[in-house]
């Protein structure tokens, strides 16, 4: 698994979560500021296409409108984006042949 330091990202305790210690769960509302977002290659710079994904967190691939990224992003669960790769790299090969 790929290790990400995640000691800026602002965590808060869950309101399922008790002070005996059971059931605590934290969660954070700014994680994807941990994000190492890159353009995708299909991107132009007239402003078509612009996609930006970032493959830095562990088991998540968040992937947002470059153009408006306050809009938020799409999470994808890793191996669900590693299955969309494949086909699509298996379609662009067909295409090729």
């Amino acid at each position: 698994m790929r290790a990400i330091d995640l000691s800026a990202v602002s965590w808060r305790k869950s309101s399922y979560s008790n002070t005996s210690g059971g059931d605590c769960v934290e969660v954070s509302d700014d994680l994807l500021r941990a994000a190492d977002w890159r353009k995708s290659s299909y991107s132009n710079a007239s402003g078509g296409e612009c996609v930006e994904v970032a493959p830095n967190l562990p088991s998540l691939v968040p992937v947002r409108d470059s153009k408006d990224p306050a809009r938020g992003a799409l999470l994808f669960a890793a191996p669900v984006w590693a299955a969309f790769l494949d086909g699509v790299r298996r379609e662009e090969a067909g295409r090729a042949a």
